[in-house]
């Protein structure tokens, strides 16, 4: 049976079937790295503010170069993990970035 793109089926198309996990996961997925987007842009913010207002203290410079790094190394956790998705993808053709339910 192919999936039609609807997250319930039946003939009302009111059931919830084993496929609906594939539009669920995918929903997770897509709020899950816009809200790490999110994050990574407030974590900048937060960073450079405490830059600016830090007013030479060294230890508040060192702590916005303390957020700065972590929120550079998110953006780098969150390309580094796409890449291996694809790396994974051209070595072995297995599309690990689709969540497929199979029914038999």
């Amino acid at each position: 049976m192919q999936w039609t793109g609807n997250c319930i089926g039946g003939p009302q198309g009111d059931v919830a079937t084993l496929q609906g996990l594939e539009c669920a996961f995918a929903n997770i997925i897509s709020v899950a790295l816009g809200l790490s987007g999110i994050v990574v842009f407030v974590m900048f913010l937060i960073g450079g503010f405490k830059y600016l207002t830090a007013a030479g203290d060294p230890k508040a410079v060192e702590s916005a170069k303390g957020t700065l790094t972590h929120a550079i190394a998110g953006v780098v956790i969150l390309i580094l993990a796409f890449v291996i998705l694809v790396l994974i993808y051209n070595v072995t053709g297995v599309n690990v970035t689709q969540f497929k339910v199979t029914t038999n």
